[in-house]
């Protein structure tokens, strides 16, 4: 299959917020043209666009996944809603045994375990020893697997062929967010998936300085003569205007989907979905951290979108200089160096006969972003173009 890459770079303005808070409890920063900046992970961001899929209802939940520690209580679910007749404490077996035998480890947490034994409670059911990514068809299809050995579950996984058909259960028919995002098993290399998707830390074309907010709360009980706060404190935070940046590796999606499909089953259709779900989520998603405070509700004044063969290229470094605000903000500036940086460096690296470019803005400080695409009215619109620019990609012949 040909490489495709899916590039989507994204200027937002965020108010005063923390949207992804370091160890001390402050914004996270970075140093970049050598001036400090804000900075939100990916990994928060990569969070936000999980929780969109599911929140927006961009995709039905049978095609997304679940990541826990909890993996067998949540596969003997899958059991008991298979067969009610099992019993919890059998379906946590089967599910436990059938889980180990894909090749994750569990164990009963010690803290657990010694809470029940001083309340003389049940033994807490295991947990995997790290996050675990699992499908809702991967899922299905191991409690199915379960239910089938449930006469002497052990016995039954202890052979070759059914403990090989536990781990093909568990590392094919992917959902949309493993295909994405990947899955990494440490002590278990061989289901490891490689990630689709590379999303860089959001970072402000500006510099930034985290600022303090000395807050004091009321005690509505409190009588006239009770002066003084009930609780003081102090909330660390910034504003910024973010430069947002993801590339997607369309081929490598269209892999991780294909693994375990059936020859009648269609190959393109959930990778045009997945793909218009990816550029619908990065556009709206937003981290919720200290949200209830700041309610930092904002979305990208602009958009930029670009479906390519050559290799993905971040436009990060037309703000290696940062922005200097000269009182009329940083918005304005930074889509024009963004739009200029683009069409510099598309000319000297990029594939103007194979290279396809979306655009979706808001308002007049973006207008020079306009000139780089074909304009979108909406989010969904843009998202459309782009999943039926994919489909006609993949079904032409490599």
């Amino acid at each position: 299959m040909n490489r495709i890459f899916l590039d989507v770079h994204a200027l937002q303005t965020v108010p005063p917020s923390n949207l992804n808070r370091d160890d001390t409890g402050a914004p996270k920063t970075a140093v970049y043209g050598g001036v400090p900046r804000a900075r939100v992970s990916s990994q928060a961001w990569k969070r936000a666009i999980r929780t969109c899929f599911a929140d927006e209802h961009l995709l039905d939940p049978a095609e997304l996944g679940v990541r826990t520690k909890k993996i067998v209580e949540l596969l003997a679910d899958r059991i008991a809603g298979l067969d009610p007749a099992v019993e919890r404490e059998t379906a946590l077996k089967l599910a436990d045994e059938a889980v180990r035998a894909a090749g994750f480890k569990t164990e009963v947490p010690k803290r657990k375990a010694d809470q029940a034994k001083k309340d003389d409670a049940p033994v807490p059911a295991p947990e995997a020893k790290y996050l675990v990514f699992l499908s809702s068809r991967q899922l299905d299809g191991m409690a199915r697997l379960a239910l089938e050995g449930a006469a002497d579950i052990t016995a039954f996984l202890r052979k070759k062929e059914n403990k090989a058909r536990a781990k093909e259960l568990a590392d094919t028919r992917h959902s949309v967010d493993i295909a994405l995002f990947g899955r990494m098993v440490a002590d278990v290399a061989d289901i490891n998936v490689d990630a689709a998707v590379q999303v860089a830390h959001a970072l402000s074309v500006h510099r930034v300085d985290n600022e303090s907010d000395y807050y004091t709360a009321v005690d509505d009980e409190n009588t006239d003569e009770e002066t003084g706060a009930g609780m003081i404190g102090t909330i660390d935070f910034n504003s910024a205007t973010l430069y947002r940046y993801a590339a997607l590796g369309v081929h490598l999606l269209a892999d991780n989907l294909g693994q375990g499909l059936r020859d009648d089953e269609p190959r393109t259709e959930p990778v045009r979905r997945a793909v218009e779900a990816f550029v619908q989520a990065f556009v709206d998603s937003l981290p919720t951290g200290k949200i209830n405070t700041f309610g930092h509700h904002t979305e990208p004044d602009a958009v930029v979108v670009k479906l390519r063969t050559t290799r993905p290229i971040s436009y990060v470094a037309a703000f290696e200089d940062p922005v200097r605000s000269d009182g009329g903000g940083h918005l304005r500036e930074a889509a024009d160096r963004l739009a200029a940086y683009a069409s510099d460096v598309e000319r000297a690296y990029g594939d103007p006969d194979t290279t396809l470019t979306w655009v979706l803005r808001v308002g007049p400080a973006t207008q020079k972003i306009a000139d780089l695409g074909t304009e979108a009215s909406t989010l969904r619109e843009l998202a459309a173009a782009v999943g039926q620019a994919v489909t006609e990609r993949l079904e032409k012949p490599a």
